[in-house]
């Protein structure tokens, strides 16, 4: 589904969005699945492992910005991120061999769906090589208007800025005074739902407040070269290799040279990384009430 053109223009800036990947029948089908879970929340008044919880939300108006895990949640999460189509792009860009990191689905409901501070992937899970990347599956349309992905190009090979807090504990965010360039010439993730976007783990990225009157889920799967171990270690081996998408098992890692900060010592506050950053002293975006 992509061509030269496309891949070096992700070598080079880090980001590409591709339209119009998911059909409109599997697209139907995960709103209607995202329906359900949301409508699911209502039973429950805190996180969980498998809801993060907006502010505000009460079981008779549920209001859900995270599904944990979607890919273990429901199988047509796992579907599509195995599906011919999504490894074809994978394989483009990263090889051969292709491991599922993890998932999740952000969802930015109308008019007060939760902002994301500015960050790389990179710093919660370095790797052992950065042939590392998270695709973006447009859920809904996806203008200026409702929040859209924002990714500073070039970003992901230049330096790994810092994420920690004041008292030295991962924080989840970078002090936007420290890359306001970056900022300032981020572009937006767009396009129909049903295109995906896919952007290397050290780009710079993060996304506003949602103020419009639509939503804009986004559903985000992980992905690494299979010979790509995370530094944090492997606790199950077995587990590790469940989530092959493409090729066969690897201990063999490779080995490159990246900078890497360790996502250590821990927040105080985890689970998600809205709980991550919600410590934070110092914010770019806009909050909701």
């Amino acid at each position: 589904m992509i061509g030269e053109r496309e891949v070096q223009a992700y070598k080079q800036d880090g980001v590409i969005v591709v339209p119009d990947v998911l059909d409109s029948r599997t697209l139907a089908r995960m709103r209607q699945v995202v329906a359900e879970l949301v409508a699911g929340a209502a039973g429950t008044t805190e996180h969980t492992d498998v809801y993060d919880l907006e502010p505000g939300h009460t079981p008779a108006d549920p209001r859900v910005r995270r599904i944990k895990a979607p890919h273990k949640v429901h199988a047509v999460f796992d579907e599509v991120v195995r599906s011919p189509e999504v490894i074809a792009i994978l394989k483009a860009l990263l090889g051969p061999g292709l491991r599922l990191h993890g998932s999740k689905l952000n969802m930015k409901s109308a008019h007060y769906g939760s902002p994301v501070e500015w960050h790389q992937d990179w710093a919660f899970y370095p790797h052992t090589n950065d042939d590392v990347l998270a695709i973006g599956v447009l859920l809904d349309d996806t203008d200026l208007s409702n929040g859209p992905m924002l990714v500073s190009p070039g970003t992901h090979t230049g330096p790994v800025w810092n994420h920690h807090g004041p008292d030295g504990r991962f924080a989840g965010l970078i002090d936007p005074d420290e890359i306001r360039a970056e900022i300032d010439r981020a572009i937006p993730c767009m396009g129909r739902a049903g295109s995906m976007s896919f952007h290397h783990v050290r780009a710079l990225h993060g996304s506003a407040l949602n103020t419009s009157d639509r939503p804009r889920n986004l559903l985000l799967y992980e992905v690494a070269a299979s010979d790509a171990w995370p530094l944090m270690g492997v606790k199950d081996f077995d587990e590790f290799d469940s989530r092959l998408l493409a090729g066969g098992s690897v201990v063999e890692p490779r080995l490159t040279a990246a900078p890497v900060r360790m996502p250590l010592p821990p927040p105080l506050r985890s689970g998600s990384i809205y709980e991550t950053q919600s410590i934070a002293t110092k914010s770019y975006f806009n909050r909701a009430a």
